[in-house]
């Protein structure tokens, strides 16, 4: 402890016990380290040191997802600060902050933006909402684009994207070069031919996007994804695509009933035609079956004339003629009629019979 304090504690116990009045106090001064007065005078730098770091904060904690930009006197580093703790000097260098996570652009129209107003700014973090773009046609109509634009800055050159386009790096690259590569290629075409075009409107909007933004000095912006949404047309126009596209489904299935009728057509006159040429081929089998039995008898007739001969004609004239001989002996009135040359056989005549006998007299 100081000496000073020491006589001031000492007076004090004087003071009070010279006088009558009072109670003595005794004061006793605290046992104090003998080099306190040099502690206390580091105690205070640290202090000092402490509020300034407080107060200035040289210092900066560079989150995933983000570059640091240090800027000395103005002067940009070319060298982005990476995630993590960074000291820099007050008053002469500061550090930018920038975020180098995916951002959107969403081109929409006024009842959406309506919507997403309902949001809270934290869910709203990196999207960005404008009007759809308005367009017109090859014929002069007007007509809304709805779009979204999916992209991120390119980290390792922040810091000269920065210095050249500012803070508001994006309304200066993206927005421009996507609404002039939108009102380039819809304006080529009508507003009949937008939706029935759209697949390749949407990959010429992306390629020239594309295009644009990676001829940029230094690449500043890595574009990701090109979105077409929606293609809004005037309600007359899409009253005549309706009418039109109703005509159309009309004539199709118009068409669709006369091939159908016609398919019917094919398909009775081919079942008749199936039909005759079964009867033909039916027909012909049996003139086909009745030919081959003729000529079958006709063959076994040939054949059994071949075998036939002088002497087995006779034979059976014997044959029968014996037959006739034992038929006289039982009925000796009968009358027997010769074929002429002997040829058998012969006809044999019951003259017993008289109807038989009376048909033979007429």
């Amino acid at each position: 402890m100081p000496a000073d304090l020491n006589d001031y504690f000492n007076k004090k116990n004087n003071s009070s016990g010279g006088s009558n009045n009072g109670p003595k106090l005794n004061f006793k001064a605290p046992n104090l380290p003998k080099n306190f007065g040099k502690m206390s005078g580091l105690a205070y730098v640290i202090i000092v040191i402490i509020a300034i770091l407080a107060i200035t904060q040289p210092f900066v904690v560079i989150n995933s997802g983000e570059v640091g930009i240090k800027a000395t006197a103005g002067k940009y580093d070319p060298n982005p600060m990476q995630p993590g703790f960074h000291f820099f000097i007050p008053g002469i260098q500061r550090v930018i902050i920038v975020d180098t996570r995916v951002r959107l652009i969403n081109y929409t129209s006024g009842e959406d933006m309506g919507e997403t107003q309902k949001f809270s700014t934290q869910s709203q973090a990196g999207i960005i909402r404008k009007n759809s773009i308005s367009v017109l046609d090859a014929r002069n109509l007007p007509v809304s684009i709805d779009i979204t634009v999916q992209y991120r800055l390119n980290p390792e050159n922040a810091p000269q994207t920065i210095a050249a386009w500012g803070l508001s790096w994006e309304s200066k690259i993206v927005d421009p070069v996507v609404r002039d590569v939108v009102r380039s290629v819809t304006g080529k075409y009508t507003a009949e031919e937008l939706p029935t075009k759209r697949n390749e409107i949407a990959a010429q909007i992306d390629e020239g996007i594309r295009k644009d933004i990676d001829s940029q000095p230094n690449r500043p912006v890595e574009l990701l994804t090109v979105q077409l949404r929606e293609i809004i047309l005037p309600e007359k126009v899409k009253e005549q695509i309706e009418r039109v596209q109703i005509a159309k489904q009309e004539a199709e299935r118009t068409k669709y009933e006369v091939e159908r009728a016609n398919q019917e057509a094919l398909k009775k006159a081919a079942l008749a035609e199936g039909t005759a040429k079964a009867a033909i081929i039916e027909a012909k089998g049996k003139a086909d079956a009745v030919k081959i039995e003729a000529d079958a008898q006709a063959y076994a007739n040939k054949e059994v004339a071949k075998s036939l001969d002088q002497n087995l004609l006779e034979l059976k004239q014997i044959e029968i003629q014996g037959k006739f001989n034992e038929a006289l002996r039982e009925n000796s009135d009968a009358k027997i009629f010769l074929t002429p040359g002997g040829s058998v056989p012969n006809i044999w005549v019951d003259t017993k019979d008289k109807a038989r006998q009376s048909a033979i007299e007429r």
